[in-house]
């Protein structure tokens, strides 16, 4: 999911936040962890009675691997990717990072998709150093950030080159 902030607080300029998509609000999560350990629970209970002593044992180690993993994936959907832009520089933080992942002026930075149909990427660039850019998103998402940045990337250049024009 891409969202555009339109100006950023400190001037003229744009930000995008990056978030992947999620395919289940919380509520569902919880719900499929409860139906999936009741069913769990429901085999283990048929087969204890049958005289199998270790399935509530196993029943219990499976739900407790069921909630560690769908706990992973939920946490999987928080992450998030900033770009933020305007005339003098653009940044690249992500949420895992104290530090932006990249930091240039906007004039010097070049983007370019790379990869084939299948799975494009899409590429910053600036000095010898590359970031990727959405790689959690969609190939479509990733076909339309790639429009908004190469359009983002022309307005900042073109301000970024007037004011220096003139400063001059």
């Amino acid at each position: 999911m891409i969202e555009l902030v339109a100006a950023l607080p400190s001037g003229p300029g744009a930000r995008l936040v990056l978030r992947p998509r999620r395919a289940l609000s919380a509520g569902q999560f919880a719900g499929l962890f409860a139906s999936l350990s009741l069913a769990t629970f429901g085999v283990a209970g048929y087969a204890f009675a049958q005289g199998n002593v270790f399935a509530p044992v196993f029943a219990l180690l499976d739900a407790a691997f069921i909630a560690a993993v769908l706990r992973w994936v939920w946490r999987q959907g928080d992450r998030y990717e900033e770009i933020a832009l305007d005339e003098r520089q653009l940044e690249v933080r992500r949420s895992a990072q104290a530090e932006p992942a990249f930091r240039a002026h906007p004039y010097w930075v070049r983007l370019s998709v790379d990869g084939g149909e299948g799975r494009e990427r899409v590429l910053l660039g600036s000095q010898g150093r590359q970031v990727e850019v959405g790689a959690f998103l969609s190939n479509e998402e990733r076909r339309d950030l790639a429009v908004q940045l190469k359009g983002l990337l022309a307005s900042a250049s073109s301000r970024g080159r007037n004011e220096n024009h003139t400063l001059g």
